[in-house]
């Protein structure tokens, strides 16, 4: 009877890992399959592990849609959780982030000192934080003496700013007829459309 207990915890266990691993709703036929277990024998743990999170009063509730399965916050602390949020917004992109971003996102595979060249700053500083938070990645080199590195955006790149593709990318702002930016006393004159995104979509990075 211990055994058949410890087991049971086990599955139940290994249900909610999966259902919390996932983010979204999980189909019971995955369940099923990742357990080798049967769909009743499932069916039953989803619905032990949901009468205890709603008895128990716990900060989580398991929903089912139609044969789908989801963890979610408890309804009854939906301001509080609500609340949390509201207090901690991430900032904006910086303006140098920007201007960075825009730089290798149109010229990508670029070199620091190509960017340096456009901003007329140094840049480094900036480009180390935008590789940090995965924004920017090494590429590799440029064949040329002294072998600097190459640069460009990332998948998180373009999941931060909601492209599917770097196609998508609106007709480059502020360029002359060469295709060269124009640069102002403060920098870039102007800034593609899709990096002015909304605050709650942007990580904070400087």
């Amino acid at each position: 009877m211990t055994d058949d207990i410890l087991e049971m915890r086990d599955i139940e266990s290994a249900v909610e890992g999966i259902l919390f691993a996932s983010g979204e709703s999980v189909h019971i036929d995955r369940i099923c399959l990742a357990l080798s277990l049967d769909r009743t024998s499932v069916e039953t743990v989803l619905q032990k592990l949901g009468d205890f999170y709603s008895y128990e009063r716990r900060g989580i509730r398991l929903i089912r849609m139609n044969d789908s399965y989801q963890l979610c916050s408890a309804p009854d602390y939906a301001d509080i959780i609500r609340r949390a949020f509201e207090i901690r917004k991430p900032a904006k992109l910086s303006q140098p982030a920007l201007e960075v971003l825009t730089i290798i996102a149109y010229y990508q595979p670029t070199t620091r000192a190509f960017v340096d060249q456009v901003r007329g700053v140094d840049s480094s500083y900036t480009m180390s934080l935008l590789t940090e938070r995965k924004l920017i990645e090494e590429c590799g080199r440029l064949q040329v003496p002294g072998r600097p590195h190459l640069y460009r955006t990332t998948k998180e790149f373009l999941r931060v700013f909601h492209l599917s593709s770097l196609d998508e990318l609106p007709e480059l702002p502020g360029a002359d007829a060469d295709g060269q930016l124009r640069i102002g006393e403060d920098g870039l004159i102007a800034q593609p459309e899709v990096l002015e995104t909304e605050e709650e979509t942007v990580s904070a990075l400087i």
